[in-house]
């Protein structure tokens, strides 16, 4: 099977692989929606993300991916004890996906053949621990929006149907990622992404024939190409896994709560969620990038994705959110 194009190979769109490197480092900051023209890329970085992310540690043959026997669901059928070394689950949810299909349903074979009542999982289960990508999230029917909203929510999938009542662990990180021109994002899935970025089409000619050339290289020559990139994959990667040692001794000054809570104010941003992302997030940049402590310079780098799909809409005011941020950013933490 041909590996993912590199991650360290994607020319640009600085802003997606920052964002996704982020939810690496910190799962809690809750995923990323990633809107922009076809073709710049959207779908190549969530796959080179899988590739890139460090392996986890789960329960031979658990279908949640548990990292203890005893966090394994009871209708698992275990068939050792012992932990083996997979990758992060990477988990693609299609837009003509049954509900069935995506919460688990009952395992006709085994009703047929030997009259049990069984449960077949479903892709929330196989995401638990890693993570759950939707393509032209913003043409997700209404009723699968309305089960993810619940399991983001509680974390915990639960089904009751077919005299079967179910429940496991269903934790993962949401990325979504569309085409604007498509359809607005439910306001309420829309709240429930940690981070929002928005990629456009190279117009540097210089970007555009790197592109080219990568990707011809990735075709033609693939072994070559894999090689080459290999280390700087590596980079990143180790990266990560220091960061997230980091992220557990890293303090936050008062004064640094004291800006996420003014620009939210000044933002106009509802309800405190935005407060906490923008911090999770400031903390995971600042573990990314070495350092010990969570500064103002931190907050204001990330400030645009965590809060720029979080604005109200204002008809009077043409700029685009990621402008408005980064206008009200300069005048608040200037």
């Amino acid at each position: 099977m041909k590996q993912p194009f590199p991650f360290s190979a994607i020319v640009g769109q600085d802003d997606m692989k920052l964002a996704m490197v982020l939810t690496a480092v910190d799962p809690s900051i809750g995923g990323v929606l990633v809107f922009g023209d076809r073709g710049t890329g959207k779908s190549t970085a969530v796959r080179a993300l899988a590739a890139l992310l460090p392996p986890i540690k789960a329960v031979e043959g658990c279908p949640t991916n548990s990292e203890k026997v005893a966090d394994c669901p009871e209708w698992a059928e275990i068939g050792s004890k012992k932990l083996v070394t997979k990758p992060t689950p990477v988990i693609d949810l299609p837009l003509g996906a049954t509900e069935d299909r995506v919460v688990g349903a009952l395992d006709i074979e085994k009703a047929l053949t030997r009259g049990e009542k069984a449960f077949e999982p479903g892709l929330l289960a196989r995401a638990n621990r890693g993570y759950l990508y939707i393509d032209e999230v913003n043409l997700l029917e209404d009723h699968i929006v309305d089960l993810l909203l619940d399991v983001a929510q509680s974390g915990e999938n639960v089904i009751e149907r077919e005299g079967l009542s179910i429940r496991h662990a269903a934790r993962f990180v949401l990325v979504g990622s569309g085409n604007p021109e498509e359809g607005e994002l439910r306001p309420q899935l829309l709240d429930r992404f940690g981070l929002s970025v928005d990629v456009t089409t190279p117009t540097d000619i210089d970007d555009r024939i790197e592109v080219i050339r990568r990707r011809d290289a990735y075709d033609s020559d693939h072994t070559a190409f894999m090689l080459r990139w290999q280390a700087e994959d590596a980079i990143i990667r180790d990266d990560i896994l220091k960061a997230r040692k980091l992220l557990k001794k890293m303090k936050t000054p008062d004064a640094t709560l004291r800006d996420c809570a003014e620009l939210c104010v000044a933002l106009g941003s509802d309800g405190l969620r935005g407060e906490l992302t923008l911090l999770k997030t400031a903390r995971a940049l600042a573990a990314y990038q070495g350092d010990k402590t969570v500064t103002r310079a931190h907050v204001k780098t990330i400030a645009p994705a965590s809060l720029r799909h979080r604005l109200r809409r204002d008809p009077l005011d043409e700029a685009g959110s990621g402008t408005r941020v980064t206008r009200i950013v300069e005048e608040v933490l200037a």
